[in-house]
């Protein structure tokens, strides 16, 4: 990994990155590749912010054909088994089932959308669309009478967090320079380069950071970089809509998804979640706070629910909900009349100032975040000099260099490797960590060599990888983003890894001598 912490003072570099998220990975993975020297700065955690809080998929977008955004939805549906043969380990194909009953969009165009869906992006993987009677699917035992029949079709399902981390860890490894906790305070131009004020928040270093291009990916907060670090008063480009999921017991025992409308028109998923829970969601409300105020209201949990329980035998309430979380989607501005009519399409501003490029993204999901930054290196090529051809298209993600259904081979190998791992533990790092969790266990013989336990199958060893090589510093960064095993690590589990972490951090000086990093309390709500 590359070192977190640099003197940069003699130091031009050919980019500079604003924001952690799957855009500024992205971008910043892709032009290591090429053999650009890239600085990324995140004010908080990587994935910390909108890249987290997705309804984890990679697909194409169905309901976008209804706003006949073809380009994005043919480019989504291109980029979905691009994806899938990157990062088989953090990505899986999912089957979703599309319940119908009276009043709903029409069979016609709900078969022709499908249609359009399994042809636009030249489907090679997933298998196609098929009608489905659900007196004879096991996927009808969940659902009201009213629904007797339906479609099922393919995307794919993606530990969205872990997308991040990774293009991030494949990013250091090719050169880049990242670092985490870290906020850009001021932006000046001078004699041809941007010089990029930050202060580290972990440390209090303060230091100035100097590059031929500046690209502002900060997703949420784009328009306010702009404002504050730009000085550009009037900056408004991105519509704010807040996206809440909530967390229940699992509703079902098979492996397929629901994709459901709810009665306004809205659409929402019933998803297997961490093989012991069901993911629901989402919504589609305009964010009237700032992006760093996020919270899932009483009145979406309930408008879920409600959501749900129309389509449910069993009807769910809010005391089922085990965690919940929320995020703001930085969609561009175009002036639609509702949230959810805002267009999911990336927009990208590219600007030279007095010899120095800025360029602005806004918008974008995260099916299309490889395209996006090929995209943005379009620009930076035609500002710097062409340094190398794309080519994370044919590449694989740290973990991922096994077959597309390589996952059961590799579950196979762990568990001969390290017979003393429960099957959820080796299912759980072949899901996390690919062909890593080779380089994490090394040879470890014993369950003894692996370090303190801090129950949910975590141990010290694991713990040491997330802080040593990827950037991880708190709980709430091992049990909710590296991972979710926040949703079952016990209370004394939390205790022990706060207590390991404080040490850990004061001995490695990452936070000031004899004040530890605050961990943020983290258990379901």
């Amino acid at each position: 990994m590359a070192k977190l912490m640099s003197d940069t003072t003699e130091t031009i570099y050919d980019i500079f990155i604003v924001g952690g998220g799957i855009n500024g990975v992205g971008v910043a993975r892709d032009a290591a590749g090429r053999g650009y020297s890239v600085c990324l700065c995140e004010m908080n955690d990587f994935a910390s912010g909108t890249s987290s809080c997705s309804s984890k998929l990679i697909h194409g977008g169905l309901r976008y054909l209804e706003r006949y955004e073809f380009r994005l939805v043919r480019e989504s549906l291109k980029e979905r088994e691009v994806l899938l043969r990157m990062a088989p380990h953090i990505i899986r194909p999912m089957r979703f089932v599309l319940p119908y009953a009276k009043g709903m969009r029409p069979v016609w165009l709900l078969r022709l959308g499908l249609v359009i869906y399994d042809h636009l992006g030249g489907r090679k993987i997933l298998p196609g669309t098929r009608r489905v009677k659900f007196k004879n699917e096991e996927t009808g035992l969940l659902l009201k009478a009213n629904f007797k029949s339906g479609f099922e079709y393919s995307d794919c399902w993606v530990d969205d967090s872990r997308l991040v981390v990774l293009n991030a860890v494949d990013a250091a490894r090719k050169g880049a320079d990242l670092r985490t906790y870290t906020k850009v305070t001021n932006v000046n131009r001078s004699t041809g380069v941007w010089v990029i004020s930050t202060t580290d928040s972990l440390t209090g270093k303060v230091e100035e950071i100097k590059a031929k291009s500046f690209v502002n990916a900060s997703g949420p907060w784009v328009d306010e970089v702009l404002k504050e670090s730009f000085k550009i008063k009037d900056s408004k480009n991105v519509r704010l809509v807040r996206g809440s999921h909530i967390v229940v017991n699992k509703l079902y025992d098979h492996d397929k998804s629901y994709i459901c409308q709810n009665k306004d028109g809205r659409i929402f998923f019933m998803i297997p979640y961490e093989d012991k829970f069901t993911l629901i969601g989402t919504t589609d409300i305009d964010h009237g706070q700032s992006a760093g105020q996020v919270e899932i209201s009483e009145e979406e949990k309930l408008y879920i629910c409600e959501s749900a329980n129309a389509y449910l035998n069993a009807e769910i309430k809010i005391k089922d909900i085990v965690w919940s979380y929320s995020g703001v989607r930085p969609l561009y501005d175009d002036g639609a009349s509702k949230a959810q009519e805002a267009t999911r399409d990336y927009v990208v501003k590219a600007e030279e100032h007095d010899s120095s490029l800025m360029i602005n993204i806004f918008g974008g999901k995260l099916t299309t975040y490889r395209r996006l930054s090929e995209t943005i290196l379009k620009h930076i090529e035609t500002f710097l000099g062409k340094r190398g051809e794309p080519w994370t298209n044919k590449s694989f993600l740290p973990g991922g260099d096994i077959e597309v259904d390589g996952q059961l081979a590799l579950k196979n190998k762990l568990h001969v490797n390290y017979p003393f791992f429960s099957e959820d533990t080796i299912k759980r790092l072949v899901r996390s960590y690919g062909t890593i969790s080779f380089e994490i266990f090394g040879d470890a013989k014993n369950l003894e060599s692996l370090g303190e336990d801090f129950g949910a199958g975590l141990y010290e060893l694991e713990v040491k990888h997330l802080l040593e090589k990827e950037w991880a510093r708190s709980a709430e960064d091992i049990l909710f983003r590296r991972s979710k095993l926040g949703l079952i690590m016990p209370e004394m589990g939390l205790k022990k890894l706060n207590l390991f972490l404080e040490a850990y951090n004061a001995d490695t000086h990452i936070s000031p001598k004899g004040k530890s990093l605050k961990m943020q309390k983290v258990r379901p709500a």
